[in-house]
């Protein structure tokens, strides 16, 4: 089971686009046009990482995804988990060295490209293959999972769309030739809790709730404030919660006895792992009116919960939680 904001059916998803091989046909010769015209040859590293605008999008993304993907990363200035999410993205676009191009769209600067990608929070992550858009998953996530999502995208765009990424010249000079591109980041020394992040994130991708949630426990002892430790434990905690549910019976439950808290809580689970994040707050902010005392506490801590796994920044968060004042005050 994948965490909740994690989303790897567009990728191999492929009945909204074009058939596979008028795709491909359209990528090879585009590469060939590109070839007879003397194209670009190799690229700098810079070119693998650059920011979009609504004025560039048609230059600098629907173009170059006749050639290589093109991973879009919707993101904004106020939004931690984008800017945790940016820098892993960076990373692995240097590691596939060509395999694809990622893409940074500022959300707030650009509302139409939002509008036309029916972003509904940040951070939100598609791909461009032979100019069509893919949904590849929103909120943040292990970098074992990113690793996954990317893995097959490649893989679709080269066995179906015959597009086998760019050349890479780490000698070559970066500026003419590499769009509005932006250096790479340098490689991340390894922290002090790298190892067990990266085996709390195993566990989780192993569906092994009780060894992550460990994991990052050991980590937030020392570090209570690591906001990636912090994220995890939420994620696991709430799958681990879910395991073994039936769906139809607890939200049967759930609308039988709307006083059943025990109930609703299961209920507001499912949905935030099913994606209906609203429906999930506003199932626990009308619970939490409902009751008083000890109950109330619990649906309030459940639904703080919640809000960790989906990160204080989202606006669904923001919004819930005025609503929840409102309920207590």
């Amino acid at each position: 089971m994948q965490p909740r904001n994690m989303s790897m059916s567009g990728v191999v998803d492929l009945a909204a686009v074009k058939a596979a091989g008028e795709a491909k046909a359209k990528a090879e010769q585009a590469r060939a046009e590109a070839a007879r015209q003397g194209g670009a040859g190799a690229v700098p590293p810079s070119a693998l990482v650059i920011d979009v605008d609504e004025a560039s999008f048609e230059r600098d993304v629907i173009q170059p995804s006749a050639e290589v993907p093109v991973v879009l990363q919707f993101w904004a200035e106020w939004c931690q988990p984008c800017k945790q999410l940016m820098p892993v993205l960076e990373r692995l676009a240097a590691q596939y060295n060509g395999r694809f191009v990622l893409a940074k769209i500022d959300v707030d600067a650009n509302p139409m490209l939002m509008q036309q990608f029916g972003i509904q929070g940040v951070p939100a992550v598609f791909a461009v293959v032979a100019g069509q858009a893919l949904p590849l998953f929103q909120g943040a996530a292990p970098e074992t999972q990113i690793r996954q999502t990317l893995d097959q995208l490649v893989q679709v765009a080269e066995e179906r769309f015959g597009l086998t990424g760019l050349t890479v010249d780490p000698d070559a000079e970066d500026g003419a030739g590499a769009g509005t591109g932006a250096a790479t980041a340098p490689e991340r020394p390894a922290g002090p809790y790298d190892a067990l992040l990266e085996a709390a994130a195993d566990a989780l991708d192993a569906n092994d709730f009780g060894g992550a949630m460990r994991a990052y426990r050991n980590v937030l002892t020392d570090d209570p404030g690591n906001t990636e430790a912090k994220l995890g434990l939420a994620q696991a905690e709430l799958l681990g919660r879910v395991q073994g549910m039936d769906p139809q019976q607890v939200r049967k439950n759930a609308a039988d006895d709307p006083s059943d808290i025990r109930a609703q809580l299961a209920a507001a689970d499912l949905d935030l792992v099913g994606g209906h994040v609203e429906d999930a707050f506003g199932r626990l902010v009308e619970a939490v009116r409902r009751t008083a005392g000890d109950e109330r506490d619990a649906v309030r801590l459940r639904l703080l919960a919640l809000f960790d796994v989906v990160g204080p920044e989202d606006p669904r968060v923001i919004k819930a939680r005025a609503a929840l004042a409102r309920v207590l005050f």
